[in-house]
């Protein structure tokens, strides 16, 4: 008989200690690091059908399906690998998050930037040692014997409280009533903080109410932060690409189609090897006359039809296969539920995200005259991206389509 197995992933998070193994092979994080971005890319895809504003953090999922990937067996593996683009073996594979995780953990001078896991496990279940030693060394997360059986709610705003602790309180009631039940077994939770200073911020006074246009007959009124000065900057012919630095190693990338209405085109276009190609053509001018809307967003999503439709649709079913975690298939994945919010103004940005799986049982070089300015005014939907300008990884992800809402 199966049983509930859940998985959190909040993006704000405490900072935690990893037993790290045996430091992998650069070759291998930055392996890890694309295979993160290119599961980024397509999650974006498999999400942006729906309408309105669109935010999550692939970190998070990444790392909370990880763990449940280090205990994945058969085609419930196969498939898993497939969609969070796995491709190292997994004595290399875990090692390496472990190594990015502990640099994301490392004390940040001038920026935030936490991760923190936790195994919330039946008090009475018995787990394989060397599933529990995995996660405990390559993630960090600590064991926290609870009981379901009994007290499902009461672990439930336990997780919750977890959750809420490790965001700042940006995300609230991740898990919902009812999907904590006395069937589960299991929860994963995986919590990421990031807070970050523009390298050159905005000027409050020079913020005005401007208009957004939402499509070509229909605008509405949002504060606008303005500022001139020197970006990197692409050139993408139906599109622009600014860079924003943070202070320290984080930047915000945002993508600008060039008509009012072109959002949808530069979706499509957006694959994992363009991404890398536009941002790798990112060079520095020396002046652009920059307006980008102030926005607050919070989004939640569930998963599992997303992710069955990538491919790995049996870690859904009564087939799973996850007998690595106590040597018996006994879990299946009933839920993958993600909460993300961000805040974006004059002096930075603040962002949290947290994912749930839940398991149930089942039955210029001379002096010539000066080029005229960039103008990049995003007065219009547009795609965003947070990352680490070390480890190039994708932190968040979104686009916005209504700063207002």
């Amino acid at each position: 008989m199966k049983s509930l197995f859940t998985l959190l992933f909040p993006l704000f998070a405490v900072q935690y200690a990893l037993a790290v193994s045996p430091s992998p092979a650069p070759a291998d994080q930055a392996e890890a690091v694309r295979g993160s971005n290119a599961f980024a890319v397509d999650l974006y895809a498999q999400l942006r059908t729906q309408p309105g504003n669109l935010f999550f953090s692939p970190e998070s999922i990444s790392t909370a399906f990880g763990m449940a990937y280090a205990g994945a067996n058969g085609q419930t593996a196969t498939e898993m690998q497939h969609v969070f683009h796995f491709t190292l073996p997994p004595d290399r594979l875990h090692p390496a998050m472990s190594i990015l995780l502990a640099e994301m953990n490392a004390q940040h001078t001038d920026y935030e930037l936490r991760v923190a896991d936790a195994l919330w496990a039946q008090q009475d279940a018995t787990f394989l040692p060397n599933y529990l030693k995995l996660i405990q060394t390559d993630y960090g997360a600590g064991f926290r014997p609870v009981d379901f059986k009994t007290s499902p709610d009461g672990v439930r705003a336990t997780i919750n409280q977890w959750i809420a602790d490790q965001t700042n309180g940006k995300i609230q009631g991740l898990l919902g009533p009812g999907s904590v039940t006395v069937a589960t077994r299991l929860v994963l939770t995986n919590a990421i903080y990031f807070k970050g200073t523009w390298l050159n911020q905005f000027i409050p006074t020079y913020t005005e109410d401007e208009d957004f246009h939402l499509t070509a007959k229909q605008s509405v009124k949002t504060p606008m932060m303005n500022r001139n000065g020197g970006y990197s900057y692409y050139d993408g012919g139906s599109f622009q690409e600014l860079e924003l630095p943070y202070k320290g190693d984080l930047s915000m990338v945002v993508l600008l189609p060039r008509e009012i209405g072109g959002l949808p085109a530069l979706e499509k276009s957006f694959t994992a090897e363009n991404a890398s190609k536009w941002i790798k053509n990112l060079a520095p001018v020396e002046k652009v006359i920059l307006s980008l809307p102030r926005f607050t967003m919070t989004q939640q999503f569930e998963l599992s039809s997303a992710l069955s439709a990538m491919g790995m649709a049996q870690a859904f079913s009564n087939s799973a296969d996850f007998s690595g975690m106590t040597g018996k298939p006994d879990f299946a994945i009933s839920a993958a539920i993600h909460k993300a919010y961000i805040d974006v103004n004059e002096q930075g940005t603040e962002a949290a995200a947290a994912t749930a799986i839940i398991m149930v049982a089942t039955a210029m070089q001379q002096r010539e005259p000066e080029p005229p300015p960039i103008v990049f005014n995003a007065d219009h939907p547009f795609l965003f991206l947070i990352r680490d300008t070390t480890s190039g990884a994708i932190l968040f992800l979104g686009r916005v389509t209504d700063p207002t809402k």
